[in-house]
This record gives structure tokens, sequence and C-alpha cells, in this order.
């Protein structure tokens, strides 16, 4: 075809509010029914076009908040699954990458459209259901921000494509954005299904090949997301899932010579042992991967004096307990002075204690249950050690129940210590430790907080004085990837405020802007002189 395309403008997609009446909330409600009442669904692998079962041990995927109710039943994907999934990958890359970028773009356009309307129901539910999100959770997750991303990628890779250098006299300069030479192991979190969603199309639309690893508690979302792709039209191969919890893929991935990148998002210790293993096999391999990842985060809200007292109260409840804190950017910190705490300190108690928790069914909970019993031990365990701790005083919550569900009580502990673990170590759970200033102390504090931890993904600043605002701004400049000012520290949008993070929060490389795509392009210069020098005489040498 020979003509210069435009693709569709991206805009974001408008979140639906899932109002008493409404007919999303009715939808939803009805498609929630539906899966409820079904037996619990066969989620096998997806390999070169086939649903075929892994070959090691089943594993449950449940209802956190019901644990006793079964979704879904996996396996284990083992090293013989992993290496025919590879050879997959590698068979459908040459007809992938040779096709058209229009005909790729096509493929993921048309995903979006599935999911904003046939799909919309469906993929929120399993998300609300297999994750225990609210609905207006699922709704700005499973729905918004996938569709966002599948969007604005397309823009944004046309974008790449566009953007061509300039040419002297004589001579055309062209710039060939190719995909890498193999796979991409894209290895995806339980938290965010628009996430397990992006990681592997965003490679997959440079032309790339992609071995996907789905979080095993994110499986039943998964399943749907690869039925919506499949139903777009992807290719036989372009993306093969096995499931489970990887370790017998990584053995083979990580090894393989025709490894080209990787896309992550998790925990820091397990980023730090893939990069561990490239660096011990990068003789290995055709050419040097590609590492990019997203992971933990000891994200703050830093309230100055100057603070609304409201606003600060609804930037910590909303930034510290949606999704049971359960977010990379979900506040876990907040530096708050004592003139502004002796206005907050009552009322933020009082309306943490009143927030409702249950099963995200149960369209007036706020929170719901974390995911699994890994994450339900580990929490249990931090609030158990509180209460031999002179320097913490639980103010609100501290309670843990996994009688039905894997449930936490949104917590919120007044610290002392500025150097305590709770302002250092990711909880990832509904946990928020205040640590009460001198309002005169407030740039030793603020030198002090800004790399106690080791993360800088994001951060918030609260208050109305200008100069103090821009002072923090400043001085905070490293300390997150994401900065809000007057807001809680999560919901960044999709081509509106790209996300990511550096130190030990990821590589920084912007989920949701033209810079992660880059990550997946290998660049070819082209230099086409039209009338070439037949003599290799200079003037200078008359």
């Amino acid at each position: 075809m020979d003509a210069i395309t435009k693709v569709p403008e991206a805009v974001n997609e408008p979140v639906l509010s899932y109002g008493p009446g409404s007919p999303e909330r009715g939808a939803v409600q009805r498609r929630l029914d539906q899966m409820l009442s079904e037996s619990a669904l066969d989620l096998p692998q997806y390999i070169n076009g086939d649903w075929v079962p892994a070959a090691g041990d089943p594993f449950d995927v449940v209802q956190p908040h019901l644990h006793d109710h079964v979704l879904g039943v996996g396996r284990e994907s083992q090293r013989a699954d992993a290496a025919d999934a590879i050879r997959g990958n590698l068979a459908a890359a040459h007809d992938w990458r040779a096709l058209d970028f229009d005909s790729r773009a096509a493929v993921f356009l048309k995903a979006a459209d599935l999911l904003a309307g046939p799909y919309r129901e469906t993929l929120n539910s399993a998300t609300m259901l297999g994750q225990s999100k609210t609905v207006f959770q699922a709704e700005i997750d499973a729905a918004c921000e996938l569709i966002d991303f599948l969007r604005f990628n397309v823009s944004f890779a046309r974008q790449i494509l566009a953007e061509q250098p300039q040419s002297s006299p004589g001579v055309w300069n062209r710039t060939d954005h190719r995909p890498l030479e193999g796979f991409v192991y894209a290895i995806t979190p339980f938290n965010f299904t628009a996430i397990a969603g992006n990681l592997p199309t965003a490679p997959a639309l440079m032309g790339n090949v992609v071995l996907w690893k789905p979080a095993p508690t994110q499986m039943f979302a998964a399943h749907f997301w690869m039925k919506i792709l499949i139903e777009a039209g992807l290719p036989p191969g372009v993306i093969n899932m096995v499931t489970g919890s990887g370790i017998p893929v990584s053995e083979v991935a990580l090894h393989h010579p025709d490894l080209a990148g990787i896309h992550f998002t998790g925990s820091t210790p397990t980023f730090q042992n893939l990069w561990r293993s490239v660096g011990n096999n990068i003789g290995n391999y055709r050419s040097y991967p590609r590492i990019v990842g997203e992971t933990g985060g000891k994200d703050f809200i830093f309230a100055l004096p100057s603070a609304d007292p409201e606003v600060l109260t609804t930037a910590m409840i909303r930034g510290a307990f949606e999704f049971q804190g359960q977010k990379c950017s979900a506040a876990s910190r907040a530096y708050v002075p004592r003139s502004v705490w002796n206005r907050i300190r009552d009322d933020l108690v009082s309306q943490t204690e009143s927030l409702a928790m249950g099963s995200p069914v149960d369209f007036h909970n706020f929170l719901c249950a974390v995911i699994d019993r890994r994450s339900y031990d580990k929490l249990a365990a931090v609030l158990g050690a509180v209460a031999d701790d002179d320097d913490v005083n639980v103010l609100a919550g501290g309670g843990c129940d996994d009688s039905r569900g894997f449930f936490v009580e949104p917590t919120i502990m007044e610290v002392k210590d500025p150097f305590h673990d709770h302002f250092q170590v990711e909880y990832f759970g509904p946990v928020l430790a205040v640590h009460v200033y001198e309002d005169a102390d407030l740039d030793r504090v603020m030198h002090q907080m800004e790399s106690v931890a080791p993360y800088a993904l994001t951060g918030a600043v609260i208050g109305n004085d200008r100069e103090a605002v821009a002072a923090a701004s400043e001085r905070l400049r490293f300390a997150a990837g994401n900065f809000y000012i007057n807001d809680k520290p999560t919901g960044a949008v999709v081509g509106q405020q790209p996300f990511g993070g550096g130190r030990a929060s990821g590589t920084n490389d912007k989920a949701g802007a033209a810079q992660n795509l880059l990550r997946w392009t290998s660049t070819r210069s082209i230099k086409e002189t039209f009338v070439p020098p037949t003599s290799y005489r200079y003037p200078y040498m008359g």
C-alpha cells in the first residue's frame, strides 16, 4: 500500500462512574453473577495459536476475599513448555516484523475497541474477582488504563516512525526502527491488569515477538485478555503465554541465545536477580538484551505547614488505602508538621476507621482483601511486631482476619524514629507510617527523608505556599520519578503522566510514553547518495 497514513487520535478512555442505577453498574453486576455461578475455569497456556495445558503441577486461582472459592485452575509451565513457546516465537518473528506498521497497529486498536465495548464488563469483573478490586479500581485499571496503553502506544509509535533525520543536498537520510533480534520476555505482576496487558503488547507493536509470563494470582484476568488479543487478530506465536511461578520458564529464557529483552514489573529483588542472570550469561547472547523494569516503592507524602487539612487527609487515605495499598505507587510513609497534624489527626483516624472493607461484589466497600496467603502473612507479621515497639503508636486499624479472605485493616501508625523500617521497607499493603515533625525542623526532615528509603518511584508534596512547594520540588527532584503537588502519589494517567521511577524502583523507562517504545527498537540509519563521487581525490589535493 502506497499511503502515508494517520493513526486515529489517541484520547483517554472516559472513566465510568458505576453509580446506582447506571447502565454500567447493571452490566458488571450481571457479569459478576454469571462468573460466580460458573465452575472453575481451565486456565491453560496459549502457545503458537493453541490452548495447551502446561506440564507441571496444578495451582488454584481463588478470590482473595473468599479464598475457598476457586475461580480457575492452571498448571505450572515447565522447561519444555518454555522451549516450545520460544521456538514458536522465533518461527513467527519473520512474518510479524515484515508486516507493515498499520497492520500491526490495527490489531491493538481493535483490541482497545473490543475492551471498551463488548469485553469491558468481562475484564473488569475478572479483575474484581481475581485480584479483589472494587469496581472503580477495576474500571480505572482493567478497562481505561489498558485501553489508553493500546491507543496511545499506537500514536507514540507513529510519532517515532515519522521522526526522520535531516538530509544534505544530494543525500537522502532515513531512519529504520527495526524490532530487536530474538524474543522479549515479559513478566507481569498481579496488581494491575493494565500492566499485564501493556508489557507484552508494547514490544509486539514495535514488531517484536514476546514470551509472556503473567503472575499466577492474575491468571483469571490474563486468560480473558489473551482471548481479546486473539479475537483482535493477533497472529499465532507473536505473544505466547506461559503459566505459573515462572521459575522453569526463566531457567530456559534467561539462558537462551535469542533473548533480546526483558519487560518486567514486580519486586526489586526479583528484578535484580533477573539482571544478575543476564550479566552472568552476557557472552552467550546474540545481542545485548534490553532490560526494562519497574519495581518497588516506598512512596511518600510530605506535608508543608501551609497544607490544606482536607486535601492532605484525602490524599493520605486514598493514596495509602485504595486497592489495599497494593500499588507500587501507594503512599506508605507521610511526614506531617505538628501544626497540621494537630488539626487532622482525629479526623484522619475517624475516616480511616470508617472505611468499609469486604468483597468487591458489595459496591459499598472501599477496600477488599490482599492478594494471597504470602502477602497476608507478611503484613500480619509486620502488624504483630508493633505491639512491642515503643517507637510506634497504632492510631487506626492494626488487625487482620483470614478466616474467609485475606483481610488486613487499613492501618495508620505514628512512628517517632524517621529511620524506622516503616519508612524504609516496602510492605505492599494498607499500612501508612506517619512521622510528625516540628514545623521548624522542615529542612532537616526533608533532607533525611529524601533518601532514607532505597526507592524513588512516586511522592507528593501538599501545601499552598508556592515558594515552599517550589523549594520542596527541587530538593526532592531525584526522590521520585512521578511527583505530585497537592494530590495523592497514585493514579498516573497514560499520555498525561508517563510512569516510572529510579534508584531501586526501576529503569524509569516510562510506561505510557514514546520513551518506553524506543527501548523495543534497534535503529538503523540509512544514507543514500544520488550522485556519488567517482574519484578518491579531494579538491585540496589539486
